[in-house]
């Protein structure tokens, strides 16, 4: 099974001093061990947001083994539908503000569910709540 890496299990694995160091690291060794460790061009450009060589990460991750996968344009309408049902939510809750742009973590939860791959992540709330059918693998 195909394992989507979230940023923040790769920015934790690479991180000695994170909380999640330890976990992060086995989590990604072990994917990596069985050739399917992998992320999409939304985790590769938030990873590239926050690094300090950013032209050099995708060269980086290749040499760990990771596999790159395509965003496929049919996750565009499960993201924006899970989207729009957190926008509800968040009115019913009484935000005054909403965004009005899928945020990442719903275009990575719907290309994991459009694959049924699984998900690295220590953000599990979003993906359980508009995602269930997508297994997480978490600290």
């Amino acid at each position: 099974m195909v394992t989507l890496f979230d940023t923040n299990v790769l920015i934790y694995a690479f991180d000695p001093v994170s909380k999640f160091h330890q976990w992060a690291d086995e989590t990604l060794f072990e994917a990596l061990s069985e050739g399917s460790a992998a992320i999409n061009p939304v985790i590769l450009a938030e990873l590239c947001v926050g690094d300090a060589a950013p032209g050099t990460v995708r060269e980086r991750l290749e040499g760990l083994g990771m596999t790159f996968l395509d965003l496929p344009c049919s996750s565009a309408e499960r993201a924006a539908g899970a989207f729009a049902a957190c926008l509800e939510e968040r009115k019913r809750a009484g935000a005054t503000e909403t965004g009005k742009t899928p945020l990442p973590d719903f275009f990575i939860g719907a290309h994991a569910e459009l694959l049924g791959a699984a998900i690295a992540t220590v953000d599990t709330a979003r993906y359980r709540t508009y995602f269930p059918k997508v297994s997480l693998l978490t600290p």
